[in-house]
């Protein structure tokens, strides 16, 4: 099956049926080797699977194979998923897997340089602008470990809370705040007092 997003308004879509459907019903079907339903689930979920493998990834070229490829595990077999309403978390959890293991065995190349880290001459407006803020952020977490790098990437750019993001880590609250300490340490060594105001940002957002 091509692993593809649905484009609104294609005449070869899903079924308007299929569109309104709950994820349970959605997975059941694709349980029955739907294409229609799947579809929908792709439709749903692939902008935000894409846009974390992104983030992890720094924007490699590989980033559509791994979100296609987390969803042919989901389409390979739907009954993985054994609650829809964690089929999200799922996929992200799934996805993140993808990424660490292929790039064990590859190191990443970015497509082009990152932005630079600020250099604090920026204006106050311009340094809180959240896309701003999100390319500085990009820069400075590419080299913080696997770990540290999903958790802040699910609770300070997904916005998921600590618990949610520690159910898609698949590990306890306390191992999630940790990894986030870490991580955030992490981020102001190499940043200074830019990097806390920075975070500051992004957790006030």
């Amino acid at each position: 099956m091509a692993i593809r997003p649905v484009t609104q308004g294609a005449s070869s879509g899903p079924g308007d049926h299929w569109l309104s459907a709950s994820d349970g019903d959605l997975l059941a079907a694709s349980g029955g080797r739907n294409e229609q339903a799947f579809a929908v689930l792709l439709q749903r979920y692939y902008k935000d699977v894409y846009r974390v493998v992104w983030r992890l990834t720094s924007g490699h070229a590989d980033t559509e194979d791994v979100t296609q490829e987390a969803f042919l595990r989901l389409w390979s077999n739907p009954g993985q998923v054994r609650e829809a309403k964690a089929l999200k978390g799922w996929l992200l959890r799934v996805a993140s897997n993808l990424v660490m293991d292929r790039f064990r065995r590859k190191p990443t190349e970015e497509l082009e340089a990152a932005d630079e880290v600020p250099d604090g001459r920026e204006s106050a407006e311009t340094t809180h602008d959240v896309s701003y803020v999100s390319r500085c952020m990009d820069a400075a977490i590419t080299d913080l470990p696997d770990r540290q790098k999903i958790a802040l990437t699910l609770v300070h750019f997904e916005q998921m809370s600590n618990i949610e993001a520690a159910a898609t880590m698949e590990i306890s609250v306390d191992a999630l705040e940790s990894l986030l300490a870490r991580a955030r340490r992490g981020l102001k060594d190499k940043l200074g007092a830019k990097g806390r105001m920075l975070l500051g940002v992004l957790e006030n957002r």
